[in-house]
């Protein structure tokens, strides 16, 4: 039986589990062509996806916090699992994939929470943090190009490889082993509780900025994933699914490399620096109002990635020791699961709207921009200011 570290166990859960949960995008968009749904249906199956991090935040983290962290894990990929067997029963996929939804906000708070129990000061935390993120980005770009090239060939068997390796992932989760979790806590006033740990997050400085720093940068790219669906048809007069999975993917490479790099160019104490990274990445997502050509479109997609994984991991580290001297890991990763999927939900919700009422893909990528630009200067001022 092959043995792994704890961190190496939870590492390769996390790239399966990432793995699955990117496939069934690209699945979910095979099965809305091979059943002609609407053309805004893919991003409102997203919005469904992202709606249960938004509705289920205020209890997820407790829960995290309760059990241990291994356990909560497996319970979030069994969920997982369930979506992908409503898929395979022909449930609708807006539905189906919101179950898998479901099944990763439980996973989330304990896959970054267990992170503070696996290392042992600050410098093994950030590379853990880097190390986490690689593999997550590493296993979006591989099962998004495999999830397109699988859902061309067989959606069928997609869904079987996607059910086998959440199996997997469940395995090598009972490799991790148990923090004590914290049997004290209820679910007595769930809801106000998490917003008062929301409301001591947003008054420390250093988890405000990271806070408003990782939800820009997931409502940026949530919204150009989307965007790129489109584009790539009407720009580049690509429809194959396995093309645009790996013109997308081309993003994870980025920020894959930038995670890696990251710790090299900045610390926890200088996590401010992270804001010129997010201008850069502002700035190449305009950039694809002039962009007409595959070669230069894969150049700023990779440059985006790149500039996007040195913007988030610092953040995600600093979030964590905040949250580990306050709230707690699991409520903290709760919220910042809501504040990261509220800023989702409504750029995906307001780009579904845009795309039903008929506005331009440019206009879209022109707000896309503006709107990071926007958020980065607030941090910016913000800081600043503190």
């Amino acid at each position: 039986m092959i043995r792994l570290s704890p961190l190496k166990a939870l590492f390769t859960a996390q790239f399966l589990s990432a793995f699955v949960d990117n496939m069934i995008l690209f699945i979910a968009l095979g099965i809305i062509k091979r059943d002609a749904y609407p053309d805004y249906y893919l991003p409102f199956v997203q919005s469904i996806f992202l709606s249960s991090y938004i509705v289920f935040s205020p209890w997820v983290g407790r829960f995290a916090d309760k059990k241990p962290k291994a356990k909560v894990l497996i319970i979030g990929n069994m969920v997982k699992t369930i979506g992908v067997l409503m898929l395979l029963c022909s449930f609708d996929p807006a539905l189906s994939y919101g179950a898998v939804g479901v099944g990763a906000v439980i996973y989330s708070p304990a896959k970054y929470g267990i992170l503070p129990f696996l290392t042992r000061n600050d410098d093994e935390l950030l590379r853990a943090n880097s190390g986490l993120e690689g593999y997550t980005i590493v296993a979006i770009l591989l099962g998004s190009v495999v999830g397109g090239i699988l859902s061309d060939f067989s959606i069928t068997l997609a869904l079987l490889i996607s059910l086998l390796l959440y199996g997997l992932s469940i395995g090598i989760n009972s490799m991790i082993p148990h923090d004590p979790g914290n049997r004290s806590i209820t679910y007595k006033s769930s809801i106000r509780d998490f917003f008062a740990d929301l409301r001591v997050l947003l008054a420390n400085s250093q988890s405000h900025y990271s806070l408003i720093g990782t939800g820009s940068f997931w409502l940026a790219s949530a919204v150009l994933r989307m965007i790129l669906f489109a584009w790539a048809p009407l720009t580049l007069g690509i429809t194959s699914g396995t093309s645009i999975s790996m013109i997308i993917a081309v993003t994870g490479v980025g920020i894959a490399v930038g995670a890696v790099v990251t710790p090299y160019l900045i610390s926890i104490k200088t996590y401010q620096r992270t804001l010129w990274f997010g201008y850069v990445m502002a700035l190449c997502i305009l950039a694809f109002l002039m962009i007409h050509t595959l070669e230069v479109a894969v150049i700023f997609l990779l440059l985006i990635g790149v500039m996007g994984g040195i913007y988030i991991v610092p953040m995600n580290s600093c979030l964590q020791q905040v949250g580990q001297h306050t709230v707690g890991e699991g409520k903290t990763i709760a919220v910042q699961n809501f504040v990261e999927n509220l800023f989702m939900f409504f750029g995906v919700g307001l780009y579904t709207l845009a795309t039903k009422n008929g506005v331009t893909i440019h206009s879209a990528i022109g707000a896309t921009g503006v709107t990071l630009l926007l958020l980065v200067s607030y941090m910016y001022l913000y800081s600043r200011r503190k």
